[in-house]
């Protein structure tokens, strides 16, 4: 029931919320963000998850909030392949404390309808769709998967005259969802700060990183 309408997120057609916060049925908080990324298509956005692997590199991604890379798992392959694979790091939310997360990306057929899917990219309604498993703190709670339990990430990019732009949701508070304490709003509010910039700054750099690094055989366009 979570995920009823997740398949609207393959349509370029405007979302009743594209940017804010929703407090759901269950509990759970739905925090959702819009970024567009000037000269970096969607197929870049998607080689950057098997790049990035050095504190540095997040580094680049968020000078501010982004503080420490603490390794990716073995499922994960350089310039080849990120799902099934699990990232540790630790970030800070604007003027919330860092704290360590974890995350591991599973393929999108799992959650959206396989053949929608596969109609929005021979469309073109979509370039790249990002679906992950997250959770937050120093003992992540993990089911028998290994998968956080505590909440869900999707990015979903489509390419754009300008580049592509980048509709980011994330469900968030599942541990403490039926709880007297559900997860609080100004958490909601930190994200789509922290999202909205990440993928702005990651927009100065990915295409120029992308060509250079890539084994795609992609060569950048010549602007003179």
């Amino acid at each position: 029931m979570l995920f009823s309408d997740i398949d609207t997120l393959l349509s370029p057609k405007p979302l009743r919320l594209e940017a804010g916060i929703k407090r759901l049925g269950n509990g759970m908080l739905q925090v959702s963000m819009r970024t567009d990324l000037h000269g970096c298509k969607s197929r870049m956005l998607d080689w950057w998850f098997t790049y990035f692997e050095t504190t540095a590199h997040l580094k680049w991604w968020h000078p501010h909030d982004h503080i420490l890379h603490s390794g990716w798992d073995s499922k994960w392959v350089k310039n080849k392949n990120y799902i099934g694979a699990t990232i540790h790091a630790t970030e800070a939310l604007g003027d919330i404390p860092p704290v360590p997360a974890t995350i591991k990306f599973h393929a999108p057929d799992e959650v959206f309808d396989p053949a929608l899917l596969h109609k929005a990219f021979d469309k073109g309604d979509v370039g790249a769709v990002i679906y992950a498993r997250i959770g937050f703190g120093e003992d992540t709670s993990l089911d028998s998967n290994g998968d956080p339990e505590d909440g869900f990430m999707f990015h979903v990019a489509r390419d754009t005259p300008f580049g592509c732009t980048l509709r980011s949701h994330f469900y968030l508070g599942a541990l403490t969802a039926d709880t007297e304490t559900p997860l609080h709003e100004d958490i909601g509010f930190g994200l789509m700060e922290h999202c909205y910039t990440e993928f702005t700054y990651l927009s100065h750099f990915l295409s120029s990183l992308y060509y250079a690094e890539n084994q795609n055989g992609d060569k950048a366009p010549l602007p003179w």
